[in-house]
């Protein structure tokens, strides 16, 4: 069973991840999740993060995280070397955001992306009511401090897998209160894909 305490994309990401993988995530942070997938899964796990402070937290864990930009791609690693990669709450920071999700594809056999759905109605709400940049609870972060480059909805994802030719394995629709499967795009805060590179 996974915690109450645990949040709700890493709840899901626990889910999908199999005892015992290879995992790498990118953009690990402090390394809560992959601590909870060596410690409840039995994962080999390894990260990937750009903070120096965060991967001091990781170290103190006991985590293996590289100081490394992803954006820089992931050349120190052979084709399908993990099971799965991770870019949770990570790929709207990035620069090189197509560059990054085919190196994932290419180092891993699947690769795990979640984000902020930034078409969330309360998004849409701010802007079209009050005519201010969208905040949402996810990440609450206002237009001039914000880490994120890239403001992206669940249907312009879906165009992109489409564009690119990845094959969409899973999604997962994360709303305020629990899963979003009713009109996604509007209601659901955050989305987690499973994808998986084209033959």
């Amino acid at each position: 069973m996974v915690p109450d305490s645990v949040r709700p994309d890493h709840r899901v990401i626990y889910e999908i991840v199999e005892p015992g993988a290879r995992v790498l995530d990118l953009g690990c942070g402090s390394g809560e999740l992959i601590y909870f997938l060596a410690k409840e899964k039995n994962a080999k796990v390894q990260g990937i993060e750009l903070s120096e402070e965060a991967i001091y937290k990781c170290v103190e864990k006991g985590l293996s995280v590289f100081h490394s930009d992803i954006d820089s791609g992931l050349i120190e690693y052979p084709d399908k070397s993990f099971d799965y990669v991770i870019l949770n709450q990570s790929m709207q920071e990035v620069k090189k955001v197509d560059f990054v999700i085919r190196e994932a594809l290419r180092v891993g056999k699947k690769v795990i992306v979640g984000f902020p759905n930034f078409a969330y109605i309360s998004a849409r709400l701010r802007l079209f009511l009050k005519g201010k940049a969208p905040m949402t609870r996810s990440p609450p972060y206002r237009w001039y401090d914000t880490p994120n480059l890239h403001f992206l909805s669940i249907s312009d994802f879906k165009d992109y897998c489409a564009d690119k030719d990845i094959r969409i394995l899973d999604v997962y629709y994360l709303g305020k209160n629990g899963p979003a499967a009713l009109w996604p795009n509007l209601l659901a805060l955050n989305v987690v894909y499973v994808l998986q590179k084209s033959v």
